[in-house]
Formats: structure tokens, C-alpha cells, sequence
């Protein structure tokens, strides 16, 4: 050994080291599974780069992964000949962890074992899930098609730091050895690792090598037998397959340790043919939403492993983790490639026809989980309205909202269900989008539709503006939004509002509202009298050609510059407060009070005030 260097682990590694020896994982056996993952991975690159060199093979074509301990050193290895890892890699792969959002994910961790497992094997931190068992570990490496005198040996206690140095290795691959701790030394058995293994990793497509015991015979020198079918799962037929090894094989994939919500297994033969197996995840990913994750699926060829994260899915799929196994594309597939592909788009296409379909499948016989799939990943599936113009009505099927006829946050409401409780004169879907559901439920432009036992729709993710923007109609129903100008319930045959024109008040209103005007003219495009408002003062609403208060502050959030457009004030004619101004002459009250009910109007929307500190000084002189 020469060349020897000591690092320090990345602040965030220190971080889950800690997690994962103080036994953040509630079954430490999984640590077999995670080593095993990453050594079929290793394997999936060789064979992969081998196509087009095959010298990479060197003088060792037969790919496998080699278990085995031994119970005087007290050490557990994992070895596998696949592509291996130079002194940088090492050093990158073992030191650092190089996902984005990883400050996210440790702030997202809660404490709560149960609830953080299944984060951590989706941040795919599992070769660190070996310190649960291990007090010291030690890998060496050499990179497949360099010389034999670049291995690389890495050791670590799980101490913050770790050494790389030189090493002379004649096999190419990695091989990983745990120096167990005395309470784990129970896995230094042939048994017990082969049930850890035939529970785990027995779908991986390399045969595992499992040493055996030595038993009575000391001279004996034991052998390795191979312990798993090593037959590509998705090859075989849907009734050979059990629901435990769809389950076991998710988690490797997806390297979560919760089980999926449901999957999709199917083959499409014909003029294009490939497998594909998909799964819907039970809980939602930590990266979901982070635009420098690349999501997607595994794609093969012909059973051989072509590349991570394949664009094989429009976006708003992201959450949808699995393999497609093709038989006609080429092995030199690019990304890029992928991109102008008419064949992908064929099975794009396919494939999230068969997502959505199995999605209105479970809303239609599972309540409960289809409830927990759009709790996790509704307002994903929302960004299709502005994606996927094809599936537009599949979606509409899939959405759930809140409305005023639900009194919880229940997100239980389907379009098909509005629609049937619809007035019979009832032309629109009626909808609101505000910051938050608290503040859609309250919201003053609710009054005259509760008022008139009509149904709105309460939206509440960022997201509702975007697709509101594209969701136009359902079923003949067309959409409209109670804060634009247009909202006219004229059609609606009960018209009793508090706002019924007293016409020995109009000449006092006209002139109240050409005053305010002159007053706020800076602020509002027009003051006028409400046709919603039956309790609040006053409201803001939107000229029907401009883009929404909300919108436009969302906009204006994310640093994109925004056509701003002055709102419509509308007044309670009815209201104390107005009845108040009706009769006065004092043009200062009259100025403060003018502000006083745009400002009021404008929290209720959630906007923010130029100058609160005048508002509150405003308030305070008054109630005095």
C-alpha cells in the first residue's frame, strides 16, 4: 500500500452515519440488501459498457456477486466483478454524498424511526447502512480495463474521517468487508444470510455466490454455491410471482423500505414489443419537487441494463418508479435519442393510458388509498393539465377537491359529484384558488353563493392558478373563477341579497363611489357597488381579462416580472360601515376609510400592504 490520504466525510455524511448507528433502521438485516443493490449495479454498468468494449471483461465474462464471512476474523464481504471504481470515484462515491437537496432531506427527517426509514433509502444512502452492523469497514476497488496496480483501498470506523490508499488488486469490481460488531456476529452463518438474501435480493440478475459452512469436517475447504434464480422478474409470468417478491423488488429498485401502493405489470407485443413493470409509491418522495432531480424509469434492452432515470414518462408521472424492457430499440440508446424517438412516444403514450387507467381503477374500488395516493401526489398529477392535452379529461377524473359543501379538508370531492348536485339553472363550475384552504373557506366572495346554496370549489396549491388556466370545461360545464368581475348568478331564480338597490340611496352611492374613486385612484381600476358581498364590507376582484390577484403574486414570489393590473374595489352598499360613509363629510374620515376597506379587502386576499404600519395607525385612531 502507498499513497495513503485521510478525509473528512461531507458534513451531511457525518450526519447520516450518526442516523444509521444508532439504528435508524428498525431491521438492521437490510444492510445486505442495500450492499447487494449496489453491487448488481456495478454489474448492470459492465455489462453495459462491455457491449461495445468487450475487453473490459478481461479474462472474467461471467458476472456474480460473492458472499462471504468469515467466523475467526469476525468480517462479512460483499465482492462483485463488475465495473469497479478508480482513486476518485472512491473518494466521491464513499466521502460525499452528491444528490441535490440533501439539507432538505436531513431537515426533513422527523426523529420518528418509522416515519424516516423509508427517506432514507430513497436518498440512496445504503452502502452507510452498513455501520449499523460494522465498526469498521474497509473496500478495495479497481476500475474494469485499468492496470492491476491501481486498486484503491478505502477504511473508515464511521468516525468523520476516512483513508484512501494504493493497492495492488488482480480482480476488477469492489469488494466490501464489514468488521462486525460482537452483538451482530450471529451473520457469520450460511443460514442465516440465506434467508436474509432469498427475502431481499433473490430477483437480482447475477447469481449470488453464498459460501458455505464448513459443518464437521474441518480439512473440508468450503465452497460458494449460488443461493438466488437470477431471472429478470418482470420476465416472468404475473401468476409465477408472488406479491412479497413484486414488494422485494420495489424496495430494490426504488430503494425505499415502505411497499408500494400498487403496481403495474404488463407486456405489449405486436409491432413494438417490451415489459414493462410499474409502481406507484405509498409515500412521497423527499425530491419530488426539487427541478435539479432527474426522475424516471430503468429502461433494458433485451434484458441488458441501459441507464437510470429514462424519460419514458411525461412529468407529471415522476412519482411512478419501475423498469421498461424493450426488444427493439438500439443498445446505443442516448438520452437524446430517447427525446425524438417515435417508438418512446408510442410507448409514452401507452404507458400512462395504462398509469391513469389503473389510477381510476383505485378511485373507483379503494377509497382509502386512493385518498393516501392523492394526499401524496395529487397536486403532481395536476402539472398534467398543462402537459399531456391528450389525457386532459383522464385527469379530470382523477382530481379531488374541498368545496363549501364539505365542512373538513377532506379533498373527497370529485367533479362528477359537483356536477350532480349542480342547481338546474346552473351553467358554471364554480371555483375559488387561494393561499391556503382557511383562507378559500372564508374568503368574502363566498357570501352571496352560500347565501344561494351554491357550490364552489376551494383550491389551494400553487399549482390550481396553472391549471385552472388549461381546466376549461367538464362535462359541458365550463369553469369560472367567483373573484373575476363576470361571476353574474343572475341566472339563479332566488335573488335576495342584502345588496338590492334602495333608489332613494343612489344618488348618495354615486357620489360615495365616484369620491373613493377619486380617493384610491392610484390603487383600483373601479369602485363600485357588490352584487357577492352579504356580511363583509368590501372585496377585490379581478377585470375579467386580467390575470388573477393570486396569480399575480405567485408570479411576483418566483421573481418573474408580472404585468401588474390595478383590481376592482366593490363595497357592501349594505354594510354598517358604508352606510356610515354615505352621510359623511369629513374628507379626511372619508380618505382614511377609503383605505381602510381597500386594504381590509386586500388581506382577505392575502396580498401584502405597502405600508402596514399606516394601516395599523389608521385602525388605532379610529378605535379610540
Amino acid at each position: 500500500m502507498s499513497n495513503t490520504e485521510t478525509f473528512g466525510f461531507q458534513t451531511e455524511v457525518k450526519q447520516l452515519l450518526q442516523l444509521m448507528i444508532h439504528s435508524l433502521y428498525s431491521n438492521k438485516e437490510i444492510f445486505l440488501r442495500e450492499l447487494i443493490s449496489n453491487a448488481s449495479d456495478a454489474e448492470d454498468k459492465l455489462r453495459f459498457l462491455s457491449v461495445e468494449d468487450p475487453k473490459l471483461l478481461e479474462q472474467d465474462p461471467e458476472l456474480k456477486i460473492t458472499i462471504d464471512f468469515d467466523e475467526t476474523q469476525k468480517t462479512l464481504s460483499v465482492t462483485d466483478n463488475g465495473i469497479g471504481m478508480n482513486r476518485q470515484e472512491i473518494i466521491e462515491n464513499l466521502g460525499t454524498i452528491a444528490q441535490s437537496g440533501t439539507k432538505k432531506f436531513l431537515n426533513t427527517l422527523t426523529g420518528d424511526q418509522n416515519k424516516d426509514m423509508h427517506l432514507i433509502g430513497q436518498f440512496g444512502v445504503g452502502f452507510y447502512s452498513a455501520f449499523m452492523v460494522a465498526n469498521k469497514i474497509v473496500v478495495t476497488s479497481r476500475k474494469a480495463g485499468t492496470p492491476k496496480n491501481q486498486g484503491v483501498l478505502w477504511e473508515s470506523t464511521g468516525d468523520g474521517q476516512f483513508t484512501v490508499s494504493s493497492c495492488e488488486q488482480e480482480q476488477r469490481g469492489t469488494t466490501v468487508t464489514l468488521h462486525l460488531r460482537e452483538e451482530d456476529f450471529e451473520l457469520l452463518n450460511h443460514f442465516r444470510l440465506q434467508s436474509i438474501i432469498h427475502k431481499y435480493s433473490d430477483h437480482i440478475m447475477f447469481p449470488i455466490l453464498l459460501k458455505e459452512d464448513k459443518g464437521t469436517d474441518t480439512d473440508k475447504t468450503p465452497g460458494f454455491t449460488q443461493i438466488n434464480s437470477a431471472k429478470a422478474l418482470w420476465t416472468r409470468s404475473k401468476n409465477e410471482i408472488t406479491a412479497t417478491e413484486y414488494e422485494d423488488f420495489y424496495k430494490h429498485i426504488a430503494h425505499d423500505f415502505q411497499n408500494p401502493l400498487c403496481h403495474l405489470h404488463f407486456k405489449v407485443e405486436g409491432k413494438q414489443e417490451y415489459t414493462a413493470l410499474l409502481f406507484i409509491p405509498a409515500a412521497q418522495p423527499f425530491n419530488l419537487f426539487d427541478r435539479e432531480h432527474k426522475a424516471g424509469l430503468k429502461l433494458f434492452i433485451q434484458r441488458v441494463f441501459i441507464m437510470d432515470n429514462a424519460d419514458i414518462l411525461p412529468n407529471y408521472l415522476r412519482f411512478v418508479k419501475g423498469i421498461v424492457d424493450s426488444n427493439d430499440l438500439p443498445l446505443n440508446v442516448s438520452r437524446e435519442l430517447l427525446q425524438k424517438n417515435a417508438m418512446i412516444e408510442k410507448m409514452k403514450a401507452n404507458m400512462t393510458k395504462k398509469i391513469l387507467g389503473q389510477l381510476k381503477k383505485m378511485s373507483d374500488e379503494d377509497h382509502e388509498q386512493y385518498q393516501n395516493f392523492y394526499k401524496n401526489f395529487g397536486v403532481v398529477l395536476k402539472e398534467g393539465f398543462s402537459e399531456d392535452f391528450q389525457n386532459q379529461q383522464e385527469l379530470a377524473e382523477l382530481l379531488r377537491f374541498n368545496s363549501t359543501f364539505d365542512s373538513a379538508d377532506t379533498l373527497a370531492i370529485k367533479l362528477s359529484d359537483y356536477v350532480k348536485r349542480m342547481k338546474p339553472e346552473q351553467k358554471h363550475i364554480y371555483y375559488i384558488i387561494a393561499d391556503n384552504f382557511i383562507a378559500a373557506k372564508n374568503s368574502p366572495h363566498l357570501e352571496i353563493f352560500r347565501k344561494k346554496g351554491i357550490e364552489v370549489l376551494l383550491l389551494a396549491d400553487r399549482v390550481d392558478e396553472w391549471m385552472m388556466a388549461y381546466l376549461r370545461e367538464y362535462e359541458g360545464k365550463t369553469f369560472k373563477s367567483i373573484t373575476k368581475d363576470d361571476v353574474l348568478l343572475d341566472e339563479f331564480k332566488d335573488q335576495d341579497t342584502n345588496n338590492t338597490k334602495d333608489e332613494t340611496k343612489q344618488p348618495q352611492l354615486d357620489a360615495l363611489l365616484k369620491k373613493m374613486q377619486e380617493l384610491l385612484t392610484s390603487r383600483v381600476k373601479e369602485v363600485r357597488i357588490s352584487k357577492r358581498l352579504t356580511d363583509s364590507p368590501s372585496c377585490l376582484v379581478a377585470d375579467a381579462q386580467d390575470m388573477s390577484l393570486h396569480l399575480q403574486r405567485l408570479m411576483q414570489q418566483a421573481g418573474q416580472m408580472v404585468p401588474t393590473s390595478a383590481p376592482i374595489l366593490e363595497i357592501n352598499a349594505q354594510h354598517p360601515l358604508v352606510e356610515r360613509l354615505l352621510t359623511e363629510n369629513d374628507q379626511i374620515i372619508l380618505a382614511d376609510w377609503s383605505q381602510i376597506l381597500f386594504e381590509q379587502a386586500l388581506l382577505a386576499e392575502g396580498g401584502n400592504l405597502s405600508d402596514p404600519n399606516s394601516f395599523v395607525q389608521r385602525i388605532n385612531k379610529y378605535l379610540k
